[in-house]
């Protein structure tokens, strides 16, 4: 949502700054706060030994939650004329991928930072090359103003995205295959939805 409206905040039916704050706020309660907040409570009930989950069957009661929170903000965004098409796709890619990452934790343990920067850079290169949104402006205040191709932000998105998999094998939290399968993962469910909905 954050790269949408700085590539073109028009894109969203909002009259008003302030309504715009209470999407905003909503959506990150959605796919960010509420989730959190399962895992924290599972942490102090228990149910999960540590907030990394080293073990695969401490990811099940977190992916179900975050699952279902995903899947009530796509349904609330889905035919919504305040969203553009372009999040719609991201978000039922996202819950997908949640989906699937938490079938295929029942047999490995995939990376779930990997299935998220494959959607992500997915999402970006959907973006860049169905939505055409081809630049979009810049403003930093009192630093300047200044155009920026997206071409740019697919690139930042895809090293940052190699950088998340290469601290995630440095620190030994999964080997290769765990983290390609969720780059894998990431990336198909993107596919999917955009095929899906457009």
């Amino acid at each position: 949502m954050a790269i949408l409206l700085l590539v073109n905040p028009y894109l969203f039916s909002l009259p008003d700054a302030h309504t715009k704050g209470l999407v905003v706020i909503s959506v990150v309660a959605l796919s960010v706060g509420f989730p959190m907040l399962i895992i924290f409570l599972m942490k102090m009930l228990g149910m999960v030994k540590s907030l990394q989950m080293k073990d695969p069957m401490e990811r099940i009661g977190p992916l179900i939650g975050t699952s279902i929170f995903y899947l009530w903000l796509y349904i609330n965004i889905y035919k919504n004329p305040v969203f553009p098409e372009a999040f719609a796709v991201f978000t039922l890619g996202a819950t997908i991928g949640l989906f699937l990452a938490f079938f295929i934790n029942n047999f490995s343990k995939i990376s779930l930072h990997g299935v998220g920067m494959g959607g992500l850079v997915t999402a970006m290169f959907f973006i860049r090359f169905f939505y055409s949104y081809n630049s979009f402006i810049l403003d930093l205040g009192s630093v300047g103003v200044y155009h920026v191709h997206v071409n740019a932000l697919l690139f930042m998105v895809i090293i940052i995205a190699g950088l998340v998999g290469s601290c995630r094998l440095y620190l030994g939290a999964h080997n290769k295959t765990d983290l390609y399968g969720g780059y894998l993962v990431g990336i198909i469910s993107q596919i999917i939805a955009f095929r899906f909905l457009v």
